[in-house]
């Protein structure tokens, strides 16, 4: 309420009324108020004295009012909830109807404009009569009864128990003089502030209709479904008649048998022709507007209000997200009592980040395909979107409907699957291979390359922690991941990402440190749902171990990719306005460069392979660029598909909400579909439609030193057994295949004899090298390029070997001299076999006949 000082002669008639401050208002108690409280046992000097000793000033604290939650619908502002514990919503003396405020001048306080403060002759009258005996009567002033409601207002704002806020109220509003007497002081006091107006508004806004309607807004709008300023003369009457006995004479309650729809609400309509009487009475209407409004049958529109989250529908897990977010921010108070108060007494306007238009896409398609409540198992489904580099969350839906009444049964649950336990949500799902990102995304920070080739067969893999050295054994590792499964094999890190195989990824983790991909997963958004440390286990390679993550941080995590590495925290609301139409800070606003933008790039480029030629393909509408990881946990009990744009990142999660004794998705149809098929058809919905409202750009190029093909050395083998040079070969980064036929080698039997690429070759890193081994019948033929032909026959034949003339010559040289040999000099060849020889033709180039 404004500052606003009162004229000279409401001062004075506040001073008049101003029991004991004067003389002349010490003759009026002792002439006027000494007979009656005499009546009561109370002297006029104690009277006075206790006059003089109350406070004067009160303070008027803002209403209680209750808070709205709204959603974005394209450029319109929508009402999801509202929470209050007074539905109240303050209006201002233009906003009021005129028949409101004569309906309560004329028949709770006619002499209101008159007095200053105190109707002395009403209180006097009231004094005597309860004194003895008769009726009760308020006698109270507008100004008194307003002091009463800002009172128990206060009361009601200050005390957390039943206990003080029963003392409480019997000292604001007992039946007892000394309360009377400290509310007329008020009473006074409060006129000399404002102006006869603001203090009519304030009793109009303050007051209570039943049950938790305060405030003729409120009033207007549950009752007669309109508005303070558009009520009719004959709904103005019922309202004012109504705050009389609020609780007695409210018409929302048709089938009471003393004031219902039977009996056209009698109470209220004898109640509400006192006020229209009233009114004629002190000339507020016309005779004419009388009779209409006489005759006027009392017709309630109820319109309940969309009190918590219950009321928002499909929207309603989102709904809950928001009043947590607020429940566990310090921006709205020092406990979480305090907040929970603010929000349902602090009128409140706030503005949320979600989008009802893609909200009904992922509502619409996620409960087409995924019911409430299948028979025989436990089941869930989630799809939410973020805006990445805002942290704006846009959609949040899940398969159940909004409810935490048990006699409802399954199907229904407050349990929000998209959040973090501390947000009302479940202790989150295992993420299967969408946590592979994590991994690529460590492998690239640590300057590794995409194209870089790792040993990815079963086996034994070994891994350095943070906690010491670790060891994952082949038999405790399957090679299916998403890809359908894989024999194994030296593979490049893009296929295996692109075909979701666990071997690769178990082997890129043996060069990393295993602390340091939970430390970056925590960085992109993905952390423990149920807030405890993430694990270093070799199962967090594969998204197997015991950690359980959010969809809502999932998404966070993708969004941060998709924002060049920019991660924001998530955030559902845009802004809030409070009761007296300012801003209030938003919390949440926060974003960092968690990972440098060539690796977010490079990270992105290859996930977008997953979805244009690996395991997402399935989710894919071919609308646009998009990156993105599939993700199944063993046994098929949580599947799990997370994309992104450039506009919007989503997770889908569909699966068991029990750990034990779970449903296999790939064997449980539902509604027609494979289980563990639906993220597919879910995803492509709901990224064709971003498409639609966001857009989206194409993603930044890979860097070139994060997908450069890495060149090494062939170690020279030969002479090695087999085994041996497996191994060698295999540490080195090499695939290795043994040739089933044995060469001619003068290295021992068994033996290696030569390698393909040879010894010393530099070739990419995970090529395969295949193996020759030695029969150990080789012999070394000797070099005779240079000699004469019959010398050279003579050479090779002492050696074992054969010579045979080339069909044709080399020019040049010395005629019949041998200009080469095949095989050359210094390898190996069976014994008794062949050595062709060309020979030169000499100058004339003339040919030799054998």
């Amino acid at each position: 309420m404004p500052e606003q000082k009162r004229t000279a002669r409401g001062v004075v008639g506040g001073l008049l009324g101003f029991i004991g401050l004067s003389a002349a208002a010490g003759v009026l108690v002792t002439a006027a108020v000494t007979p009656a409280l005499a009546v009561t046992g109370i002297t006029a000097n104690s009277a006075i004295g206790v006059f003089d000793d109350l406070p004067e000033y009160l303070e008027i604290t803002p209403l209680m009012e209750k808070s709205n939650i709204y959603a974005k619908d394209g450029d319109k502002n929508v009402l999801l909830a509202s929470f209050y514990e007074q539905n109240r919503v303050e209006v201002q003396w233009d906003e009021i109807s005129q028949y409101l405020k004569d309906a309560a001048v004329a028949t709770e306080d006619n002499r209101y404009y008159e007095h200053g403060g105190i109707d002395l002759t009403g209180t006097l009258r009231a004094i005597v009569s309860n004194q003895l005996g008769e009726d009760t009567q308020g006698g109270s002033s507008i100004t008194q009864q307003y002091v009463k409601n800002v009172r128990i207002q206060k009361c009601e704002s200050d005390t957390d128990n039943k206990e003080d806020l029963a003392k409480c109220y019997d000292e604001v509003a007992g039946v007892h003089y000394s309360r009377k007497l400290k509310e007329m002081r008020y009473a006074i006091g409060l006129e000399k502030e404002y102006s006869k107006d603001e203090i009519l508004r304030g009793y109009l806004n303050i007051s209570g209709f039943g049950g938790v309607i305060y405030g003729v807004e409120s009033a207007a709008n549950y009752y007669f479904g309109t508005s303070a300023k558009d009520v009719t003369l004959a709904q103005a009457a019922t309202i004012m008649g109504i705050v009389n006995n609020p609780n007695l004479l409210r018409i929302d309650k048709p089938d009471n048998p003393d004031n219902g729809e039977e009996n056209g609400y009698a109470l209220t309509k004898h109640r509400r022709d006192v006020v229209l009487k009233a009114m004629l009475a002190y000339g507020k209407i016309t005779q004419d507007q009388f009779d209409e409004a006489i005759e006027t049958e009392i017709e309630p529109n109820i319109t309940k209000p969309k009190g918590g989250c219950a009321a928002a529908g499909s929207n309603a897990y989102f709904c809950d997200y928001v009043t947590k977010v607020i429940a566990n921010n310090e921006a709205f108070g020092d406990s979480e009592a305090e907040r929970v108060s603010t929000l349902k007494r602090g009128g409140l306007d706030i503005y949320t980040s979600l989008d009802l238009r893609l909200q009904k896409t992922e509502a619409d398609a996620l409960h087409a395909a995924v019911p409430s409540h299948e028979d025989g198992m436990k089941l869930g489904g989630t799809a939410t979107s973020i805006e990445p580099g805002t942290g704006r969350v846009l959609a949040m839906v899940q398969n159940t409907a909004y409810s935490n009444d048990p006699d409802k049964g399954p199907g229904y649950t407050v349990v929000n699957y998209n959040t973090d336990k501390a947000y009302g949500g479940s202790s989150g799902f295992q993420p299967g291979s969408t946590w592979k990102t994590m991994v690529l995304v460590e492998w690239l920070l640590q300057g590794h390359s995409t194209q870089e080739i790792v040993n990815a067969n079963l086996r034994q893999f070994n891994y350095n922690t943070c906690t010491g050295p670790s060891v994952w054994n082949r038999g405790e590792l399957k090679n299916s991941g998403d890809g359908g499964g894989s024999p194994g094999g030296m593979f490049s890190v893009q296929k295996g990402v692109t075909q979701s195989i666990n071997t690769v990824f178990a082997a890129m983790g043996e060069k990393l440190d295993l602390c340091d991909i939970a430390n970056t997963a925590e960085a992109l958004g993905a952390h423990s749902a149920t807030g405890a440390d993430l694990t270093h286990y070799p199962t967090t390679l594969i998204g197997t171990s015991e950690d359980t993550i959010a969809p809502l941080s999932m998404a966070n995590a993708y969004a941060t990719l998709a924002a060049k590495g920019m991660h924001c925290e998530p955030r559902a609301i845009d802004k809030i306005v409070k009761a007296d139409g300012s801003e209030m800070d938003v919390p949440g606003k926060s974003c960092d460069q968690a990972i440098p933008e060539n690796v977010a790039a490079t990270a992105v480029q290859s996930l977008t392979q997953v979805m244009t030629q690996g395991t997402g393909r399935g989710g894919n509408p071919y609308a646009g660029p998009i990156f993105g990881k599939t993700g199944t946990t063993d046994g098929y009990k949580d599947t799990w598909l997370a994309t992104a744009t450039t506009e919007v990142a989503n997770a889908v999660w569909v699966g068991n909400l029990n750990s034990s004794n779970y449903t296999h998705m790939n064997h449980k149809y539902i509604n027609g579909q494979l289980g563990s098929q639906i993220k597919f058809g879910l995803t492509s919905e709901i990224v064709r439609k971003t498409f639609e409202l966001y857009g989206g750009e194409q993603f930044p190029e890979a860097d070139k030193d994060l997908t450069r093909r890495i060149l090494k050395d062939v170690p020279d083998v030969v002479g090695q057994s087999v085994e041996e040079a497996t191994q060698a070969l295999k540490d080195a980064g090499f695939g290795v295949s043994v040739s089933d036929k044995q060469v001619d080698s003068t290295v021992e039997a068994g033996k290696v004899a030569s390698t393909d690429p040879a010894g010393g070759e530099r070739v990419n890193s995970g090529s395969t090298v295949t193996i020759s081994v030695s029969n150990g019948k080789g012999k070394e033929v000797p070099d005779v390029v240079g000699d004469s032909y019959n010398s050279a026959k003579s050479s090779l034949k002492d050696a074992g070997f054969k010579a045979k003339k080339a069909g044709s010559c080399e020019p040049g040289g010395e005629k019949n001299d041998v200009a080469s040999q095949d095989p050359g000099g210094g390898s190996t060849a069976a014994e008794g076999s062949t050595v062709t020889l060309t020979l030169y033709c000499g100058d004339d180039g003339d040919k030799d006949d054998d």
